[in-house]
């Protein structure tokens, strides 16, 4: 094989990764945040129920992502009555009754 023959299969090969790359949607701009209820200070827990410890509380007027939702302890907050919770950072978790989604259901894929 020649060296340009050679060059030319290696800028083909970088060309199509760096192509791949630029073409799949990246899981942060896909992200979506979701506001807390109004006059909040929500806490956050490090499992999905009120039984786990609180790992710290938001502030009134937060956004938060969500990451993924799990079923876990039902809880009643200003947006009803809900057993789901969004997974909003690594191991920490909220009651979705207490975030405006929009939905009654899952907006975001289960927990693994």
């Amino acid at each position: 094989m020649t060296l340009r023959r050679r060059r030319s299969i290696l800028l083909a090969g970088a060309t199509a990764a760096l192509l791949m790359v630029m073409s799949s949607p990246s899981a942060e701009a896909a992200l979506r945040y979701y506001s807390v209820a109004p006059g909040v200070r929500l806490n956050v827990r490090s499992g999905p129920s009120t039984s786990y410890p609180i790992t710290r509380v938001l502030p009134e007027g937060a956004k938060v992502p969500i990451f993924c939702q799990t079923p876990g302890e039902s809880v009643t907050g200003p947006y009803g009555t809900s057993n789901i919770w969004d997974n909003i950072d690594n191991g920490e978790y909220v009651a979705d009754a207490y975030v405006l989604t929009g939905s009654d259901g899952y907006v975001a894929a289960r927990c693994a």
